[in-house]
């Protein structure tokens, strides 16, 4: 750990990394909370959330193919000016309309800001240093997910939307402050066509997802975790407010200290497990974070003490981290570098269209199950995911003595970043 923020360049994306996931979560939990407490409407939140999701869908080829093309930090930096001035219409008393406008062009900068991220680490560090980088930018995440949930959440309680925008511009700008300054790379891409077409290139990103012999079965589990992920996204939201009788600021709470497990899980996966395998981690990850999830949807029934679940929304940050790092580092030692940002486009769109499937179904079937029903189905769904990662054909379990086939990395093989954001 110390010899990865011993080297300049990562640390400064590092700590910029924690600035911009700060300010990302700061509205991730404040917006879906707007709409709701505007409309009453899970419907309407999911619609909310697949506004916000969409991009990601509709750009991936654009997206894969500038963080390929483009100096990546620069495009970091571009983005995260963007993402200040698409906030802006939200600092005056903004319709749903506006909200809207504002989530779907806040996630069609994302859809370029994540794959070139992803894509920037292994230049700064190396390619054998994938997993222990994860791990750190797991804690980044697990931080940002504390300070910027809570914040979101508190800020739009106790001052309103104006005072959350005001906040997250703030912090937006010292994370672009810190990637306004080039990057010494030691493991730069081969040079990419400059003429090849974006469809052509996008579609090769695509191929080797799907022809990948190593990347198919982890391309099943992406779109499994997405899907949970996209139900959870709705449901959290209504189990908080009306099954628990909880308020803005407790939502908020709820989804920031999974970073206390998520602290933990990110510094073993950048010290002691840094060589487990990442299918071993993606598998026993989603398997832990579906029975933790299955506990927590049920107590209900005993308790609704929000010190409960404080305590369990902490433990289950955990496997989050752990299926996030595992998914990422999969992917990133199996892709040479020059193509590693239209693979991780791709992949990013799979996770916006199964997690907009997962919103979409949840906010039209929550008023004839209620939450509990689906919440069940969703911790359920990781289980399965985690299932067909460990099982193999032969129906061994895969496990750390797994290594040498699926943590080989080679001179080609290169792909990181913070994990996606996975949630119980």
């Amino acid at each position: 750990m110390k010899q990865l923020l011993g080297v300049p360049a990562f640390a400064r994306l590092w700590v910029a990394a924690f600035f911009g996931e700060t300010a990302e979560w700061m509205l991730q939990v404040a917006l879906p909370v707007y709409v709701f407490q505007r409309t009453g409407s899970a419907a309407t939140t999911a619609l909310s959330i697949v506004l916000g999701l969409l991009p990601a869908v509709l750009l991936s080829p654009v997206a894969g193919v500038v963080a390929d093309r483009w100096n990546r930090r620069a495009v970091l930096f571009g983005v995260c000016c963007g993402l200040a001035v698409v906030a802006l219409p939200l600092l005056g008393e903004p319709g749903i309309g506006v909200v809207y406008a504002v989530m779907a062009g806040q996630a069609a900068l994302a859809s370029v800001f994540e794959p070139a991220r992803n894509a920037l680490v292994p230049e700064l560090v190396g390619v054998e240093e994938v997993t222990g980088a994860n791990g750190l930018m797991g804690v980044n995440g697990s931080v940002a997910r504390l300070a910027g949930g809570w914040a979101g959440g508190a800020l739009l309680g106790f001052g309103g939307l104006v005072d959350v925008i005001t906040g997250y511009l703030a912090v937006l700008a010292v994370a672009a402050a810190l990637l306004a300054k080039p990057f010494r790379r030691v493991n730069a891409p081969a040079p990419v066509a400059a003429r090849e077409p974006v469809v052509r290139a996008w579609l090769d990103g695509l191929r080797e997802l799907t022809h990948n012999r190593r990347l198919w079965r982890t391309g099943l589990a992406l779109a499994l975790t997405s899907l949970a992920q996209g139900m959870f996204l709705v449901l959290f939201v209504v189990y908080v407010l009306d099954v628990l009788g909880g308020s803005e600021a407790d939502a908020g709470l709820l989804r920031g200290v999974q970073a206390v497990g998520g602290l933990a899980a990110g510094f073993a996966l950048a010290t002691v497990a840094r060589r487990v395998a990442p299918a071993a981690l993606l598998g026993w990850g989603a398997i832990a974070l579906g029975l933790l999830s299955a506990v927590i949807w049920n107590l209900a029934l005993a308790t609704t003490a929000l010190g409960v679940y404080v305590g369990l929304f902490a433990l289950v940050g955990a496997p989050g981290v752990v299926v996030g790092a595992g998914l990422l580092s999969e992917i990133q030692s199996a892709v040479p570098p020059e193509r590693a940002g239209r693979v991780l486009s791709t992949a990013f769109a799979g996770m916006a269209i199964f997690s907009t499937v997962g919103a979409l179904l949840s906010g039209t079937l929550v008023a004839a199950t209620g939450p509990e029903v689906l919440l069940n189905v969703q911790a359920g769904v990781y289980v399965v995911a985690g299932a067909l990662v460990l099982v193999r054909k032969t129906g061994r379990i895969r496990g750390i003595q797994d290594v040498p086939e699926t943590a080989v990395v080679t001179v080609e093989g290169c792909r990181t970043s913070s994990p996606p954001a996975t949630s119980t």
